[in-house]
């Protein structure tokens, strides 16, 4: 394409071609002429809309929102003094609501239920939208549910094991008592036998000293009745005259 052919087209025409590839299926080739349109206009609100379903279609999901919200930023937000078209939040709708169903295919359900709000603050009667919504919030109740379970389980999970460390240690501190009583019995045998032999010692030497003095009892009294049968007994004499 020439480039004066290429800067006499307006942008409009290059989103009308994007339209019929994106029709077709041909998602990369519409990605192209939406591109177009906006080096042509860089504020083209379709082309930048266009372009993020575009890209969604190729499951580019974080550049597809980066268009949706550079397309709702075109349009103003409205308010008290502020009059929006009814085309223009016809088209707000459309966006908060492909932006909400990207969100909700990543489960963001928090900003994906904001979008679809959004999207019927701006257009009440889109049933699909709404339809949608419903649904987010139902599956934001279901996450809700399951992550209160999960935290149940964990809880659980926490107090079993809670338990079962106090029994473990509860049994440690019993086997430790018994190891102790066993090495306490142990010790006491020993003093008990190291005990013994000087006991027996004790006794033997006891006994020795008792038969020694039994002995010398002995020997003495037998001395004292030879003395005194010795003095008894008087030794004859000779009377003869020499």
């Amino acid at each position: 394409m020439a480039v004066g052919s290429y800067a006499q087209r307006t942008d409009r025409d290059f989103v009308r071609r994007g339209n019929k590839l994106y029709a077709d299926s041909l998602f990369v080739k519409a990605e192209v002429e939406y591109r177009r349109a906006l080096d042509v206009n860089p504020q083209s609100m379709e082309a930048m809309y266009n372009l993020g379903n575009s890209l969604l279609a190729q499951q580019k999901a974080e550049e597809a929102m980066k268009q949706y919200q550079a397309a709702a930023s075109l349009i103003p937000a409205g308010g008290r003094n502020i009059a929006v078209a009814d085309e223009d939040k016809m088209k707000l709708a459309q966006i908060y609501h492909n932006m909400g169903v990207l969100l909700q295919s990543s489960q963001q359900l928090d900003a994906c239920i904001e979008a679809y709000k959004s999207a019927l603050r701006n257009n009440p009667r889109d049933h699909e939208t709404r339809y949608n919504l419903t649904l987010a919030m139902k599956q934001r109740q279901q996450q809700q549910q399951n992550q209160d379970q999960q935290n149940q389980d964990q809880q659980n999970q926490d107090q079993q094991n809670q338990d079962q460390q106090k029994e473990e240690e509860k049994q440690e501190q019993e086997q430790q008592e018994q190891q102790n009583q066993q090495e306490q019995e142990q010790q006491e045998q020993q003093e008990q036998q190291q005990q013994q032999p000087q006991e027996q010692q004790d006794m033997s030497k006891e006994n020795a000293e008792q038969m020694l003095n039994a002995i010398m009892q002995d020997e003495k009294e037998i001395q004292e009745k030879v003395q005194k049968a010795m003095q008894e007994v008087q030794p004859r004499r000779f009377e003869k005259d020499w």
